[in-house]
């Protein structure tokens, strides 16, 4: 039962990492995609349907180590507390970011609230990586290294990318370019996922030993696992209703 518990938790964050990664990587790159306000709009209307789909990810993840592996959701928040607050410090920027850009008229409203959707992007990717390299070494270890800003800088640059082949896949300059950015974006969200799937692969020995108890997991297993698959046929639902073909329509980001 530990296993199966462990590989969700693995599905979840790799989930999280291929999906919201190109969300997080657009918005790192919106003032370089985009080059006036427009173009800005455009980029956030792009992704805007999937924002909030992809984001449930990294709660069911938060919840099934919260249930599952208790004693070592204690041990990452003690020992990552300034990384957890700044995760969620810059979540909170990035989707204020989001949801405020359109509340108002005027350009210097929007240009704010975009320069926070980019600055918030930027620190997810970046504390992302530092978040894994901490995790990779160990809980003792500094959170800022050398290793640390290896992982921040390669996580930020698949994100980048990962963000850039969306933009390249839903909005390309001609038809022909459907095809070839389709495959591109299966192959970037792999990318994007494999730093977390590398650490879980190494970290799996110590993962389980910090699993719940047998009965705790099999209580859980009734009440959560079902709905697993309900969130993967969502996820399915957004992208075909959302996908390559559906227009851009009038983003409410």
């Amino acid at each position: 039962m530990e296993i199966i518990w462990f590989a969700t938790l693995a599905f979840l964050l790799v989930g999280y990492f291929a999906l919201e990664g190109f969300d997080i990587g657009l918005g790192m790159l919106l003032p370089f995609l985009g080059r006036d306000q427009a173009g800005h709009d455009r980029l956030v209307a792009a992704m805007a349907p999937f924002v909030l789909a992809n984001e449930v990810w990294l709660v069911a993840a938060a919840g099934v180590l919260f249930g599952a592996f208790p004693t070592l959701e204690g041990d990452v928040l003690f020992g990552l507390y300034p990384l957890v607050v700044a995760l969620l410090v810059c979540w909170i920027v990035r989707d204020a970011g989001l949801w405020f850009r359109r509340r108002a008229d005027g350009l210097t409203w929007r240009r704010l609230w975009d320069a926070a959707l980019c600055l918030g992007s930027w620190g997810l990717a970046l504390t992302w990586g530092f978040t894994l390299a901490a995790l990779a070494g160990g809980l003792g270890n500094p959170a800022l290294s050398p290793r640390g800003a290896v992982f921040a800088l390669v996580v930020a640059g698949l994100f980048a990318l990962h963000g850039r082949t969306f933009a390249a896949w839903r909005l390309p300059r001609n038809a022909g370019d459907a095809r070839r950015t389709g495959r591109a974006l299966w192959g970037t969200a792999l990318l994007a996922g494999l730093p977390v799937a590398a650490l879980l692969a190494v970290t799996a020995p110590e993962v389980l030993t910090h699993a719940a108890p047998s009965a705790t997991l099999n209580a859980l297993s009734l009440m959560v696992v079902p709905f697993v698959p309900l969130m993967v046929a969502a996820q399915v639902w957004v992208w075909r209703t959302f996908g390559r073909r559906s227009p851009l329509g009038t983003s409410f980001f």
